[in-house]
């Protein structure tokens, strides 16, 4: 299946947030690149990002949340070592992804939108992963599996939860 993630983001830090920041400051349209930098830097955009975003794009403190919380690909927390999306589009729930999410819950005690208590797994839903022929898909720490079933989910959640 997968290795895992290939490297950990690093821990926030202010002061590398505010370089980040600084660095994309002055382009036109900057907020979305500074938040993919964030959140590739560190996982996730901490809420101390914001007001240091806003006060360099002279914008407001809403404005900035607005944008993270419209975009879902955006965090406001760490993820877990592993991440699980399970496509929840048209042509997916078509041939099945509702059974793999419920299969999820009921089997393993992961809900979408949570990550395990020891931080090995986050699960997601997205919303078309365009490999609608080969439905229901996954993406499994960025790889796309196409024609899940719950024994390939049982070997992924296998997967992140083996020891370190």
């Amino acid at each position: 299946m997968s290795e895992g993630q290939a490297s950990r983001p690093a821990p926030w830090d202010e002061a590398t947030a505010a370089s980040i920041v600084a660095a994309r400051g002055q382009e036109p349209g900057a907020m979305l690149p500074i938040l993919h930098d964030l959140q590739a830097a560190f996982g996730y955009v901490d809420a101390a990002a914001v007001p240091i975003i806003a006060d360099r794009l002279n914008v407001s403190r809403a404005e900035v949340h607005g944008v993270v919380s419209f975009y879902h690909d955006f965090r406001d927390h760490p993820a877990g070592r592993h991440v699980l999306k399970i496509c929840r589009g048209e042509a997916c729930q078509a041939v099945g992804c509702r059974a793999l999410v419920d299969h999820l819950d009921i089997c393993h005690g992961l809900a979408t939108g949570a990550t395990t208590a020891d931080g090995d797994l986050t699960v997601e839903e997205i919303f078309c992963l365009g490999n609608c022929a080969l439905g229901p898909s996954v993406l499994y720490d960025g790889e796309l599996i196409g024609r899940v079933d719950a024994k390939t989910l049982d070997g992924l959640v296998a997967e992140a939860r083996e020891p370190r």
